[in-house]
């Protein structure tokens, strides 16, 4: 491969970008909603520093969908039962810290080997099984898009329905404990809404870098924000730009999308890393004076 071609599978569809571009509309809205809703959420996976789960659900979510695609019915629904099986499994028995860390160790091979086996005895197109692990630009079609877009707001929806007791949990447990805060029904809910994320984030970014639009965003936004309002809002802008925004880029070329997605999300954290530490040089400069 030269440098021809590699132009080429990166902007070879320039000249006709508007009507590519119409072709990926779906995909647009849906990457749009998952960006929302997954900077949000995000927001909380990491003050509960609950990343490892984001991935665990997701190879879980990958085997539903795998197993979905070999019996012929529908990806998202496979992968709507595999992440919330996932996130049941780990929201019921991993209370503590270390428990849910093995829990998650043991679930993330044992779901990476169901879906290699179901896609292993899928004889359909190989672009199907190669879209389960790093997206595919235009597999949402017009009947999912609404499936997608009503996954989303019910997760937002729960999110504000949970959001004080959920924030107050994150931010200190024993303290919501004692104040009577319902911990271990807040946690299942929260593990449930992010299955419901994880496997709408499967379909679009793929189940190898979900934790580029769950975990990247908030952690970016948390870099240069602190407070309760400017991080979730910053965390979503983030969330959207990356997954609109690769989207966008992807449509002139012939790679998958996921690398583009993941790139904009790691290049913004960096950014926000920067500003962040000089933030913090000049606050303690000026403390020192």
């Amino acid at each position: 491969m030269n440098w021809s071609d590699i132009g080429d599978a990166l902007f070879g569809g320039v000249a006709d970008y508007a009507a590519i571009l119409a072709l990926v509309q779906n995909s647009v809205w849906a990457g749009a909603v998952l960006g929302l809703v997954g900077g949000l959420i995000g927001v909380f996976v990491m003050q509960r520093d609950m990343a490892f789960a984001v991935h665990g659900i997701s190879e879980l979510s990958f085997a539903g969908a795998a197993a979905a695609l070999l019996i012929g019915v529908d990806v998202v629904t496979g992968s709507i039962v595999g992440s919330l099986a996932a996130a049941a499994i780990i929201g019921g028995l991993g209370a503590r810290a270390r428990d849910r860390n093995s829990i998650i160790g043991v679930l993330m091979p044992f779901g990476l080997g169901l879906g290699i086996l179901f896609l292993s005895l899928y004889d359909g197109r190989s672009a199907n099984r190669f879209s389960l692990l790093t997206g595919q630009i235009v597999s949402v079609q017009s009947a999912q898009l609404g499936w997608l877009i009503g996954i989303g707001a019910l997760v937002l929806i729960g999110l504000l329905v949970i959001w004080r007791p959920l924030r107050f949990d994150s931010l200190d447990p024993q303290s919501a404990a004692a104040r009577g805060v319902p911990t271990t029904a807040v946690s299942l809910v929260f593990m449930l809404l992010l299955g419901l994320v994880v496997a709408v984030a499967v379909h679009i970014i793929g189940a190898l870098l979900v934790m580029a639009l769950l975990v990247t965003p908030a952690a970016a936004a948390m870099r240069v924000a602190t407070g309760p309002v400017s991080v979730p809002l910053l965390a979503a802008v983030f969330g959207v730009v990356s997954a609109v925004g690769g989207i966008l880029l992807a449509v002139m070329g012939t790679l998958p999308v996921s690398p583009y997605i993941t790139t904009i999300s790691f290049l913004i954290y960096i950014g926000c890393r920067i500003v962040g530490s000089r933030r913090g040089r000049v606050v303690r400069a000026a403390t020192a004076r």
